[in-house]
């Protein structure tokens, strides 16, 4: 008896062929807890482990079936998967290949709507900080919608009887279905780059959660977050709820609201200016007679009734002052004149032109004056400075106390 060998790669092969031709495997629906979840951003797949109390089952879920998944799977969340059974040749692994997945027990929609709350909550993109107050007189209203939707006809339909002054800058988008986030989040980033609106609203009129869906988007989320210009969401009927609204600087019920919102009402706008122009006026009349009044009270003064008395009066004021000053200058400079004659009296007595009249002289000798013999020798030309004039000398003999020096 022969004895048929195979290959592992054969053997594999054969129980791949198995597994893929049960009709029964094609299409099955699991239930389980998900283990060891990995999920690789760049390819998009995601690998992981369904597993119940007794057994587990490796499964992986390619990115062309993961990219429509409406919540993000986690480790610990049970989970209803459809897929195939199926071999991984290369590794011999017996595994699941999920096309489809949903949350158990809660709906996908609200899962990933729970998630990306929390999530960007968890950054701070709900602060209240952040929100930006409404323009009170906006002039450009920029309008983010469908074009043939009723959200633009009711907003218009508000604007234009409310404040029919304001300029409506119509961003027309898809609001439901594949790429209306990615229109939305442009539009909102256009306004901004351009500049043309005081004031955005973003919405639709109700629907069922999946219509909604768009608006829980998390790059319209955060576009919102970062608009420079106040963004009013404006998205279903008041029971409805979107990570918009959450991200908004104010949320409508309505879009009838949002517009209602973002137009102050033209009667009142009317009363308004009514009321400052009658304070404007009455303001105006009272400073009027107040000016008056001191106009009167001016008018009455005696300057103004008789100048010439006015001015005679600080003429006699002048002279008055005119008269002291010239006291006052009398009586300074005759005290001035008494104190220079006493100093120049002392400085007299001081001179030496008094001791010379006394008969004293100064003698000089090139112009420095003597003050000992030894400042002069014999045959010197010396000066000798009296009261009425000087004499010149010559030295011929210089006679110390007990001594005596004579030329020869």
């Amino acid at each position: 008896m022969s004895l048929s060998i195979l290959t592992v790669s054969q053997l594999n092969f054969y129980v791949k062929t198995m597994l893929d031709s049960d009709s029964r495997l094609r299409s099955v629906y699991l239930k389980g807890e998900i283990s060891n979840l990995t999920d690789h951003q760049r390819s998009g797949h995601i690998y992981f482990t369904l597993k119940d109390a007794k057994s587990a089952l490796k499964a992986v879920m390619f990115a062309n079936s993961a990219k429509y998944l409406k919540f993000r799977p986690e480790n610990g969340m049970t989970v209803i998967v459809k897929g195939r059974i199926s071999l991984y040749e290369a590794a011999g692994t017996y595994q699941l290949y999920a096309d489809d997945m949903q949350p158990d027990g809660t709906g996908a929609i609200n899962l990933a709507f729970e998630q990306l709350k929390k999530k960007l909550s968890e950054e701070g993109l709900f602060d209240e900080s952040r929100k930006k107050p409404l323009p009170s007189y906006p002039k450009k209203i920029g309008v983010i919608t469908s074009p043939e939707g009723a959200a633009l006809q009711d907003i218009s339909k508000i604007l234009k009887r409310r404040y029919p002054i304001g300029t409506i800058v119509l961003c027309p988008v898809q609001v439901q279905g594949e790429g209306a986030a990615r229109q939305m989040t442009e539009a909102v980033r256009k306004l901004n780059r351009l500049k043309c609106a005081d004031v955005i609203i973003i919405g639709r009129g109700g629907g069922s959660a999946e219509d909604l869906q768009n608006f829980n988007d998390e790059s319209l989320a955060r576009a919102i977050a970062a608009s420079d210009i106040p963004v009013v969401s404006a998205v279903g009927h008041e029971t409805d709820f979107t990570i918009c609204d959450l991200a908004a600087d104010v949320r409508a019920s309505t879009p009838s609201a949002g517009a209602e919102l973002v137009s102050p009402e033209i009667d009142v706008m009317r009363a308004e200016t009514e009321y400052y122009c009658q304070k404007i006026h009455s303001l105006t009349e009272a400073k009027l007679n107040s000016e008056r009044r001191r106009l009167d009270t001016l008018a009455k003064s005696g300057v103004l009734r008789s100048p010439f008395e006015y001015v005679n009066t600080k003429k006699m004021m002048l002279d008055l002052l005119s008269r002291s000053l010239m006291l006052s200058y009398t009586a300074i400079l005759s005290a001035e004149k008494q104190k220079f004659a006493e100093i120049n009296a002392k400085l007299d007595a001081l001179s030496p032109l008094k001791v010379l009249y006394r008969g004293y002289s100064v003698v000089m000798n090139q112009g420095k004056v003597i003050h000992s013999i030894k400042s002069a020798n014999v045959n010197d030309n010396v000066d000798v400075m009296m009261s009425d004039g000087v004499l010149k000398c010559s030295v011929t003999e210089r006679v110390e106390n007990n001594e005596k020096e004579t030329g020869l």
